[in-house]
């Protein structure tokens, strides 16, 4: 992976834990000049100093529209470009079953997870229009290819969106030497599977039964293709959405 992003800016959100602290440090390796952030200062700041090569961490709320503008407005006045992007910041809210799914709480995970995608992808559209290349990569989920019995109805839906954001901008912006593609993480050990396990190890075995390969991901597994769908090796990729969850999808 040494040298794949040599040069090159790129932005993560949701960097503060999880797949985006894992994908920071795994594009730092890779050569890149990043730019972390993350709606909580504190996480970010801290993933910024777990990094390789020094790192600029940038507060922002992806859901409001002039903290994505200035993010980044701000990555590209500190290093002079915007190369690659990698969306991840989202969030899992409430579980409950779909017709007590709480108005407030479906709001919140589609603002975050859908409409925050959305706006980071515009404005880096934008910045990438003007340099006549980039590449962009949104964390969606295997979540966004099946339903499931989860009782995560808004989390799902956003999850589906954000692939039909990525398929639809990389028809777009194919031909002007702009590639954009989806991650489609599944069972990864993060804080946010922490969170909807809580302490019940056997509901986590039973989860990764269902798996092929009999285990969950790591982040630093996701990180990796985050890397390489950034990457020229990946020259000729475009509008996929990337399953990373040990066989799960192909049952």
């Amino acid at each position: 992976m040494k040298n794949l992003l040599r040069d090159r800016v790129a932005l993560v959100t949701g960097a503060g834990s999880g797949i985006g602290r894992a994908a920071a440090i795994a594009f730092a390796r890779a050569g890149a000049r990043v730019v972390v952030s993350d709606v909580d200062p504190e996480k970010g700041a801290e993933t910024a100093r777990m990094m390789p090569a020094p790192a600029t961490c940038i507060q922002a709320d992806v859901s409001v529209t002039s903290q994505v503008k200035h993010l980044i407005r701000q990555a590209v006045d500190l290093y002079g470009s915007l190369d690659c992007a990698f969306n991840n910041a989202g969030i899992e809210g409430a579980i409950a079953r779909f017709h007590e799914y709480p108005d407030t709480v479906w709001d919140r995970i589609i603002r975050v997870n859908l409409k925050g995608t959305w706006l980071c992808m515009k404005y880096e559209l934008r910045q990438m229009l003007k340099q006549g290349k980039g590449a962009i990569v949104n964390t969606s989920s295997t979540a966004g290819h099946v339903g499931s019995r989860g009782r995560m109805s808004a989390y799902i839906a956003s999850k589906h969106g954000v692939l039909g954001l990525t398929r639809t901008a990389a028809v777009e912006y194919g031909a002007k030497g702009i590639r954009v593609n989806a991650l489609c993480p599944g069972a990864v050990q993060t804080p946010m599977t922490e969170r909807l396990l809580g302490a019940d190890d056997e509901r986590a075995e039973r989860m990764a039964q269902f798996i092929p390969m009999a285990r969950f991901g790591t982040p630093d597994e996701i990180a990796k293709a985050a890397v390489w769908l950034c990457s020229d090796a990946a020259s000729y990729v475009n509008g996929l959405a990337l399953p990373i969850d040990g066989g799960y999808l192909a049952h």
